[in-house]
């Protein structure tokens, strides 16, 4: 790229990472609002205090937090010119990513077999801002499998280099943010003793 064309390629790239934390913040401020009905509910007399998650969703924040150590790898390995390694760090944060989604299935499939339900006669105020806090973030992550997908191909295809990662680095950062934000809103449900 020419000297010339040096900042029109910061401009384009600061815009989109600009465009990328503004729905970051957007997303955001959503889980604060939805965290903050939690913690304004649990006063409620129907209140279920002794309500306790599956496994699934502890071993699920596990996964995780290692696909985005993979993704960590997989970037390192793109700086290094090592294009194998970045994609199969890549594919592993996929593979970890739906492993993460499966368990998040099986997690609500043993909620409703404790007899808990979004709504109806067997629901109850807690298990649905459960249901809705978490189903909101699995809709985030399978965005970022999307994404990931997106990563993978263009990847293969030999789009991403040390000099060309812009695309790449959105990618990551997307991903990083919801693992992230699992990971707050594990530890939220944790300070309210429903693990």
């Amino acid at each position: 790229m020419g000297i010339e064309n040096r900042p029109y390629k910061e401009k384009f790239e600061r815009s989109r990472k600009m465009m990328l934390w503004f729905g970051i913040i957007s997303l955001s401020m959503t889980f604060a609002g939805l965290m903050s009905a939690f913690i304004v509910s649990s006063s409620r007399p129907d209140w279920e205090d002794d309500f306790r998650l599956p496994d699934e969703f502890f071993w699920s924040t596990g996964i995780i937090i290692l696909s985005s150590l993979a993704l960590i790898y997989a970037k390192n390995k793109l700086k290094e010119e090592n294009l194998s390694q970045a994609k199969l760090g890549t594919l592993v944060a996929f593979v970890l990513g739906v492993v993460f989604v499966v368990l998040q299935f099986v997690g609500f499939n043993a909620i409703i077999e404790l007899g808990y339900r979004f709504t109806g006669a067997a629901s109850n105020v807690t298990a649905s801002y459960i249901y809705l806090i978490v189903f909101l973030h699995l809709l985030h992550i399978l965005s970022g499998l999307v994404v990931l997908t997106v990563i993978i191909f263009k990847q293969l295809k030999g789009r991403y280099s040390k000099d060309q990662m812009l695309g790449f680095e959105i990618g990551v950062t997307f991903w990083h943010f919801v693992d992230v934000l699992w990971l707050l809103l594990f530890l939220f449900f944790s300070y309210f003793y429903i693990f």
